[in-house]
């Protein structure tokens, strides 16, 4: 109940106070809301497999967002940035869809 409670408080928070996004992180955001929503995804599937470990997922998800925008960081650098940042959506990708078939056999029990 209290992480539902969280939930709405932020959305609230983020409709009323509507945050701008400063214009050096604008790069990185698209790539860290992906790397976070493979955690989550990835979550849910532990979750329902009866694995899931809240430390291990807080350390998912911190990872994975760092370690997303050093690889954008990289490119950026190295001028090949739309590059590495396209790899880095379809590895995430990838993750996400198998993420969401596990789940998805899962509650169908197959």
């Amino acid at each position: 109940m209290i992480p539902l409670i969280g939930l709405a408080a932020g959305v609230i928070l983020g409709l009323v106070l509507s945050p701008t996004v400063p214009l050096w992180l604008e790069p990185y955001l698209p790539i860290a809301v992906i790397a976070a929503l493979d955690a989550v995804f990835g979550g849910i599937r532990a979750a329902l497999d009866g694995a899931f470990n809240d430390k291990v997922f807080v350390v998912s998800v911190l990872s994975n967002v760092l370690v997303a925008a050093l690889i954008v960081l990289l490119g950026n650098q190295l001028g090949v940035g739309s590059q590495l940042s396209t790899g880095v959506v379809v590895v995430l990708g990838l993750r996400i869809f198998s993420n969401v078939a596990a789940i998805r056999r899962h509650l169908m029990g197959a």
